[in-house]
């Protein structure tokens, strides 16, 4: 129907069905075959041909303004489409952990935003229990999990980085950092970090559980006891002395940290064009670690 409105609307501008077709670069019976299709589609006869050319009749007259209407607002449509395809315009919603939205990505998202001023983001953190299901559901267009994270269906991923886990404390906390007798400042049960901790200190005495790396840490500064934290949370504190690396025999542990999105594979995955752009962002040589 949308060039059988534009063939009306060229009849109408031009008078003549010979001049029209010439501007459409159709034939003559091309293009009226095209109006007998949209007067069979509206059930009224829009033009009527005479001596001097063709004129639209009352019900063509009538039909005018919303044939223009419609392309118009064709043409605003295919200008959203397009602004956004050039990444004029747009929303990408990434989510992850504490550590990655704190610490891991905050300068590819500050690269991206330079790149694409016109693009929003938005940093979702939240557990990955919480993200796996927002993503399947289109609320998350990107997320950052551990490697080995059981996808729901639908859902793909791709190596990202890795991220050093490592103990640390404030400089007057001492003794054997794997003793069990030592106090830690521990993620909350449910957490990857907290399952590591569990699992090579089955014994230690959690002093505080918290839900945020800034409130580990602080704890951890103020001399509450130890922390298993990402090494790249700490890095300004253990080169300034305020926090101190107690080395144990287990770590640093060296997880590694997928890149997920909805599609069922890396090659086919379903973003759109701006959510396409930012991962590729974050894949690039020099961003992944």
């Amino acid at each position: 129907m949308i060039d059988s409105l534009r063939h009306l609307l060229l009849i109408e501008r031009h008078g003549t069905f010979t001049a029209a077709a010439r501007a459409a670069h159709l034939s003559q019976p091309a293009l009226t075959a095209s109006i007998q299709r949209l007067e069979q589609q509206i059930g009224a006869a829009l033009l009527e041909r005479g001596r001097h050319g063709a004129r639209t009749t009352l019900a063509g007259q009538a039909f005018l303004p919303f044939a223009r209407a419609t392309l118009g607002a064709l043409a605003d449509g295919q200008a959203a489409v397009a602004a956004v395809t050039d990444m004029q315009v747009g929303e990408v919603t990434i989510g992850g952990g504490a550590t990655a939205c704190t610490w891991l990505l905050p300068r590819t998202l500050a690269r991206f935003r330079a790149e694409y001023p016109g693009i929003s983001l938005r940093l979702h953190e939240a557990s990955t229990h919480e993200l796996l299901p927002a993503l399947a559901a289109g609320d998350v267009d990107l997320g950052v999990v551990t490697s080995g994270t059981s996808l729901p269906r639908g859902v793909s991923g791709t190596r990202w980085r890795s991220d050093a886990l490592i103990v640390v404390s404030a400089p007057s906390v001492g003794g054997d950092a794997g003793s069990g007798s030592q106090s830690w400042v521990a993620f909350q049960e449910g957490t990857p970090t907290r399952a590591l901790l569990d699992r090579y200190e089955p014994d230690a005495q959690i002093a505080a559980s918290l839900g945020s790396v800034g409130a580990v840490v602080a704890l951890t500064r103020a001399g509450l006891g130890r922390a298993l934290v990402s090494q790249v949370a700490v890095q300004e504190l253990l080169a300034s002395g305020v926090l101190v690396a107690q080395p144990t025999s287990w770590t640093p542990l060296v997880r590694q940290l997928d890149l997920v999105y909805r599609g069922s594979s890396p090659t086919q995955h379903r973003l759109h064009p701006a959510a396409d752009a930012l991962r590729a962002l974050l894949l690039a040589p020099d961003e992944v670690a």
